[in-house]
Formats: structure tokens, C-alpha cells, sequence
């Protein structure tokens, strides 16, 4: 499988992404916070909660539990592409923190990265291909947080490695 070890032409996979925007837009409309991921994590914590998640107001007032939410499906076909992609062109191994240290840093690393997202109201997948392409200052301003953030996360995961 050749075609997964080739390096794509940067402008004709924008223009693809480009045109998958508008068909995503025209079918669904906009894509916003990261609603696949946050029903999926509803839908876990309802399995073991059950009846008591509707106690915590996010749960019951602002996002109820909804297995038919059509972003959860957006979401897993990501992950999917993603696993197929890798396995294709042999890039996929299992990496797993041996210390207990890279485990609280990757902890902290997603609740911030998951407050910072919800603080912008924006998605990460979707400021990259849906709120950028589209000119939204808040996709720029995302994309902006995320790069300082890797860069000051991957400055501190060196000193740690080192310490």
C-alpha cells in the first residue's frame, strides 16, 4: 500500500478538506464544542451512574445523554480513519507511560486542553478543518492556544524526562 506511505500535495488536501467542509456544513450545519467526544463520555458515565447523572446540571440541562447524537459517529469514523491510516502504512505501535509521572502529566495535559477548548467554545478537530478554512477568529485564537500550549507541555515533559 503505497498510497498511505506517499506524502499528499498540502494543496490538494486542503481543497479536499475544504470541499468535505462544505458538504459537512450543508448536511449538518456547523460543526461546534466537541459534542461527539463529551455525549460518548455522557453516555459512559451514565452506564455506571445511571438515574444520578441527571443530579449534575451540565448533564441534565445543557448536554442530556443521547446515543443518536450525530456527532459521536463523526467521531468514532475519525478515530476509525485514524487506526486504518496508521495500520496501513505500518506507523501504528501501542506506546505506554512506564512512569508514574508521564501519567499526571498526560492527565493534567487533557483537562487543560479540554478547559481551553470548552473556554473558546470551539472544538479542536473543527478549528482546524471546519473554523479556520472558514476565517473564524476564534479557530485562529484556538490554533493559537493549542501551539503555546504544546510548546510550554513539551518544555516541561523534557524537564521532567530529564529530572
Amino acid at each position: 500500500m503505497d498510497f498511505f506511505k506517499k506524502t499528499f500535495d498540502p494543496v490538494i488536501s486542503l481543497a479536499i478538506i475544504a470541499v468535505l467542509n462544505i458538504f459537512l456544513f450543508l448536511t449538518v450545519g456547523a460543526w461546534t464544542v466537541g459534542g461527539g467526544e463529551t455525549m460518548m463520555t455522557g453516555l459512559i458515565a451514565e452506564l455506571f451512574l445511571g438515574d444520578e447523572l441527571a443530579r449534575i446540571p451540565f448533564w441534565d440541562l445543557v448536554f442530556k445523554p443521547d446515543a443518536g447524537y450525530w456527532k459521536i459517529y463523526i467521531s468514532l469514523g475519525m478515530l476509525f480513519g485514524a487506526l486504518v491510516g496508521a495500520l496501513m502504512s505500518k506507523e501504528f505501535y501501542w506506546r505506554v507511560p512506564k512512569h508514574l509521572s508521564e501519567w499526571v502529566m498526560i492527565t493534567i495535559g487533557g483537562l487543560l486542553m479540554g478547559i481551553g477548548i470548552r473556554l473558546a467554545f470551539v472544538c479542536n478537530v473543527s478549528t482546524f478543518f471546519g473554523l479556520t478554512p472558514q476565517m473564524n477568529l476564534g479557530g485562529y485564537l484556538s490554533i493559537t492556544g493549542i501551539i503555546a500550549g504544546a510548546w510550554v507541555g513539551s518544555l516541561i515533559y523534557k524537564k521532567v524526562l530529564e529530572g
